[in-house]
Formats: C-alpha cells, structure tokens, sequence
C-alpha cells in the first residue's frame, strides 16, 4: 500500500487511511480499499463481536474493582478489543500467544480463567495459568522481551518442523527497545514462523508516537527487516482478523515472520496510577470514542440482519455473567505462602537455595509463635 506523507521534525502526517474493510459508520469498504483482503463472513463477525462484547465487560469490571483498591493495578485496554481479539481468533489451539501486561482480554479469550489472569495484579502468583495448558506465554512486563521468546519458540518448531505458529502482541513504545529489532531481525534471517502484532495506541505511556519515531508508519519497518508489514486499522475487527489470518498462514506454510500493525486507541489511562489528561487533548478522545470497534461492527451486523434484538441480550447477559463472576473471585482472600518463592526456581533444587527456604521458614515460624503468644 503507497502512502504519500510529508514530514517534518516530530511530525509524519498520513496522506492515505490504514486497511479497512468497515468504515467508521459500519458500511462495507469497496474493494477498491480492501487491499486485496475479504471481509469475514457474519457468522465469523458475529463470533468476534461476542467475544469483544464479553471482553470489554471483563475490561471495565477489572478496572472498577481497580479503582475500589481490590487489585494493585491494572492496565485497560478499553478500546483495543477489535486488536486483540483478533489476533488470538487467528490462532489455532495449538498455537502460541506471547502477550503484554495489557492484553489480559485476549487470555480470557483465549480461555484462562478471570481469577487466574488477575492473579498477578492482585500481588499473587507472578501468572497464575497453565502455560502450556493455554498455549500463553506470561504476560511481560519488560517491553519487547516476550518478541524474542516467541521468535525463540517459532524457531524451535520450525527446527522440529511442526507447524505452530507464535504471535506476540507488542505496543508502539516496545518497537522503539532494542529487543523488539532483535526479534524482527533474527525473525526475518530465520524465516521463523511468528507474526508480531502491534497494537499502535498512539502513546508509549505519555509519549506520542512522533516523539518516538519519524517514519511514516510502523509497519514501514518491516522493509527494512525484509519482511511484509501492513497498517491496519487497529479499531476495524475485519480487517486485523483477515489480516492476521493471512499472517499466519504465511508463517504456518514456510513463508516467514509478518508485522501487523494495527493503528487503535487506548481509551483509558496507562494504568490506574496514570492521569492522562496531563499529555493528551480530550477532544482526540472524543474523537476516537466516535471510532469505537464494537458499535462500529454492531452496526454492520444489524445493517446486515446477523443481530437480532435476542441475540444482542444473549450476548450482554453472557458478559455480564462474566463480570459477576470476575467480582465474585475477587472476594475470595488469596491465600500466599511465602515459601512458594523457592518451589519453581531450579529444575534440581540447588544446596544454597534449601538453606534460604530453611531460613526463611525458620523466620516464619517464630512469626507465627509470636502471635500465638
């Protein structure tokens, strides 16, 4: 896709609109704007669009019971449904998702359970799922690290010659760390099976994207790696699930790593600790509330006759349900054990690691003697 720009220092202004196949008002784009890709059909939208439902309920309870000091922290990702939830409908079960501290809805839609997701934001386990029971990664808080792991695992497969693909979710600000050039670079030399999806949300906590960076896009990078990179609109479901869909067959069927990126907007502050209106305008905020992923499909739905009255309250009952749930294991006291520190360690338990487990539990001990007194 050609994309004329004119920059200047700090500034890239886009000439032309990232890949969509709906527009802002939930009409199908001619194909003369598709870029070659097909829209999904209703029954797969209509999937995507239960799942971004479900997960955008999931999001706000989280952040409420955030902001009621029953969880540390928590960072939303209100507004980048259409980016996640695509990119884990791309994946098969076998297949392996290397995600961010952000993309806590695609694990739930992956699959693990609310409790165990909100494991670590609650000062529990650092993750509280089955890795290879879910195919999900830990969710990395170092930015770009979980780029290289997941280059590291597709290489591995290919070397095995297995068919799983690994696809790793980064955000804008982790494509500026230098591990995010390592794993593009090593991806791209070894033909590794992986796409890198990111999601551009336009800030790197409080810095824009134009003090970042001067290109034009980040999916422009991908040249230099030489690798395909498309810019998608990151709030039009369609287009990252066709798009990612065709990345990872790419990657499945020996063709090499494809970056994804998807151009969205992070409705809600960095983190709960955050205060946003202190490095951006409310006014993009409004403007981007008018471009939301999940009315934008609604509307395409109904306009197609896929979204009956009774199925859109199936669907919020179904998410509600869900809240309920993510409220109600909140509830529950977690239960620490400060000597589970040293259980997962070393494979084979190492002489100076059982002396500190004694020591500490010695402590403990009389922690607990003093009480009873």
């Amino acid at each position: 896709m050609s994309l004329k720009v004119e920059s200047t220092p700090h500034s890239t202004v886009l000439a032309a609109p990232p890949l969509r196949l709906i527009d802002d008002s939930g009409h199908a784009v001619d194909a003369g704007q598709a870029g070659g890709f097909t829209l999904p059909d209703t029954t797969t939208l209509l999937s995507l669009y239960r799942q971004m439902v479900i997960a955008r309920r999931f999001d706000v309870q989280v952040t409420a019971l955030t902001r009621q000091g029953r969880l540390a922290t928590y960072p939303s990702a209100l507004g980048q449904e259409a980016c996640e939830i695509a990119a884990v409908a791309a994946l098969d079960v076998g297949d392996w998702l290397f995600p961010t501290y952000r993309d806590s809805i695609a694990l739930l839609t992956r699959g693990v359970k609310p409790p165990d997701i909100l494991a670590s934001f609650r000062g529990d386990w650092h993750s509280g799922y089955d890795y290879h029971q879910h195919r999900i990664a830990p969710q990395a808080t170092p930015l770009a690290t979980q780029a290289l792991h997941a280059v590291g695992l597709a290489t591995a497969a290919k070397l095995k010659r297995d068919r799983t693909v690994a696809l790793t979710l980064l955000g804008d600000g982790a494509t500026s760390e230098g591990d995010a050039h390592e794993a593009f670079n090593f991806a791209a030399v070894w033909q590794a099976p992986v796409v890198f999806l990111v999601q551009n949300n336009q800030f790197a906590i409080s810095v824009p994207l134009d003090k970042q960076m001067a290109c034009r896009t980040i999916a422009d990078k991908a040249i230099g790696y030489g690798m395909p990179g498309y810019y998608v609109d990151g709030n039009d479901v369609a287009a990252m699930y066709a798009v990612t869909s065709a990345a990872v067959e790419q990657a499945r069927t020996g063709h090499g790593p494809t970056l994804v990126e998807g151009l969205t907007y992070r409705m809600e502050a960095h983190t709960n600790s955050d205060d946003p209106s202190r490095y951006r305008n409310a006014a993009d905020v409004d403007v981007w509330r008018g471009r939301d992923p999940i009315e934008r499909l609604e509307k395409y739905l109904v306009s197609e006759g896929a979204l009956s009255e009774l199925e859109r309250a199936s669907i919020t009952q179904e998410a509600e349900d869900v809240a309920a749930t993510t409220r109600e294991c909140m509830t529950v006291k977690a239960v620490v054990d400060p000597l589970e520190l040293f259980e997962h360690v070393y494979a084979n338990p190492r002489p100076a690691l059982d002396e500190q487990r004694a020591a500490l539990a010695a402590e403990l001990a009389e922690d607990d003697m003093g009480d009873e007194r």
